[in-house]
């Protein structure tokens, strides 16, 4: 057997949170980045908060383009592991790392020539805004080839197993970041105090460190890199599999981020403190976001390598007790977001005003945590299976309807600001229901996935 981490044989329930464990450490570390930079910002105030989180929007669009090679990279090697192939694994090793720096460098490329019709787009009507985040764009920009390629690492060695790894790398980048963003931000000793542009310094700077110490590990002992040639010749075969597999959930990603800008543009109508407020809620929201992510990329992994083994009944059992996990951190998410919003959210924005829309935030959203969990794991259990359209179309029909629900329900003779938190809360509830649906019919279907006649015998296994 050529992987480190046999997900086709033993205990499924230890299997996935062995592996989900560190995947959700590393979905963490890299909220925590964002998390970081809120807190200090925060404390400079709303108006940088709405600097950064418009900013982002472009940083988060960058998922889009950076999910084409790490979803290849988790599906392609997950299953050719499964398969006991080393020369397939180290294909899509290879040939998503040469994507992903070809997307990263148009992806900037674009960026940096069209930064002020992109910060334009949301008519933020504040100069000292608007400069604040063309300056953040800009300088994220010239580091944005290490945001790229390290999640493609950090999916090859999920795919193949290991997803300890990349817990420790992106955990170091957490700890240059948590030490830079205050002494950029707000100056220290011999460095001046540089506010938003500091924050995407340490951003920068914390990624290409992440880079380093990948490339170095990489080249030390990891299997799927011997014999690395990254100048040699793609393979159209092996590009065109890999976009076959990631372009229907990038292309979701995209649109979410998409809809997403001109749900802010709705929310601009209110001025730029619901603005902090959605950024900064959305950033404590992804507790549970990342918790349930984490365990969907363990899914996808554990399902694309039974399925590859030809291991149907454990394809079957691990989508179950997955979601019974997931569902567990939605409940516990939701409890939180509506009990505990005041103090969780005055964490990031002293300011009252901001607190109170920041409270009705969370409430509302923490009703769909459960939905939103359940969404994200049948998504893996899909992707696992290499089926990732469905997921796709769920999302982009329910995320897409976000919109025209938001600007009805906020009328002022309904809902107001709220009614863009209930068109949020309410697509997520659908979204979780009907992909989770969906993933049961197929199973009933496809009797070699589920081998339903194993089911119901050593449970555990």
């Amino acid at each position: 057997m050529i992987k480190s981490n046999n997900l086709s044989e033993g205990n499924i329930l230890k299997a996935l949170i062995k592996l989900a464990l560190p995947i959700m450490g590393t979905s963490f570390v890299q909220m925590a980045y964002n998390m970081t930079d809120m807190i200090w910002i925060g404390r400079v105030g709303s108006k940088s908060v709405a600097a950064v989180g418009t900013a982002g929007f472009f940083t988060w669009l960058a998922v889009a383009f950076i999910i084409i090679p790490k979803v290849g990279a988790e599906i392609g090697v997950a299953q050719s592991v499964g398969k006991n192939d080393l020369e397939g694994a180290k294909s899509y090793a290879r040939h998503t790392i040469q994507i992903d720096i070809v997307l990263a460098i148009l992806y900037g490329s674009c960026l940096l020539i069209f930064r002020k019709e992109l910060i334009g787009f949301f008519n933020l009507g504040d100069i000292q805004v608007i400069h604040m985040a063309i300056d953040y764009l800009v300088i994220v920009t010239f580091g944005i080839v290490f945001y790229f390629i390290n999640p493609v690492f950090t999916g090859i060695y999920n795919g193949y197993g290991d997803s300890k790894t990349p817990f420790i790398m992106n955990g170091i980048g957490l700890v240059v970041n948590m030490i830079l963003d205050p002494v950029l931000i707000f100056g220290m000793g011999p460095f001046p105090a540089l506010g938003v542009k500091g924050a995407a310094i340490a951003t920068i700077i914390a990624q290409f460190i992440v880079t380093i110490v990948f490339i170095y590990s990489i080249r030390k002992k990891f299997l799927l890199f011997s014999g690395f040639k990254l100048f040699d010749l793609p393979n159209r075969n092996y590009i065109k599999k890999i976009i076959n597999l990631g372009f229907p959930v990038a292309l979701q990603s995209g649109l979410f981020t998409i809809f997403s800008m001109f749900i802010a543009r709705i929310i601009a109508q209110w001025g730029p403190i619901p603005i902090a407020v959605q950024k900064v809620g959305s950033q404590i929201e992804a507790i549970s976001w990342m918790s349930a992510g984490g365990f969907s990329t363990a899914i996808g992994t554990f399902v694309g390598q039974n399925y590859g083994a030809k291991k149907g009944d454990r394809v079957y059992r691990g989508y179950f007790i997955g979601i019974g996990i997931v569902s567990v951190i939605g409940i516990i998410a939701s409890g939180l977001l509506i009990f505990g919003a005041r103090p969780v959210f005055s964490i990031f924005i002293p300011e009252e005003k901001a607190i109170l829309y920041g409270i009705d935030y969370l409430k509302i959203l923490g009703l769909s945590q459960l939905f939103m969990c359940i969404e994200l794991a049948t998504a893996g259990a899909f992707n696992g299976l290499g089926r990732t359209i469905p997921p796709s179309i769920v999302g982009i029909l329910f995320t897409g309807l976000r919109v025209p629900a938001a600007m009805i329900l906020s009328s002022s003779r309904l809902l107001g600001l709220n009614g863009v938190w209930w068109s949020i809360s309410i697509s997520s509830i659908v979204k979780g229901v009907t992909l989770g649906i969906w993933f049961i019919i197929l199973l009933h279907k496809h009797p070699e996935i589920s081998r339903k006649k194993n089911i119901g015998i050593d449970f555990m296994k």
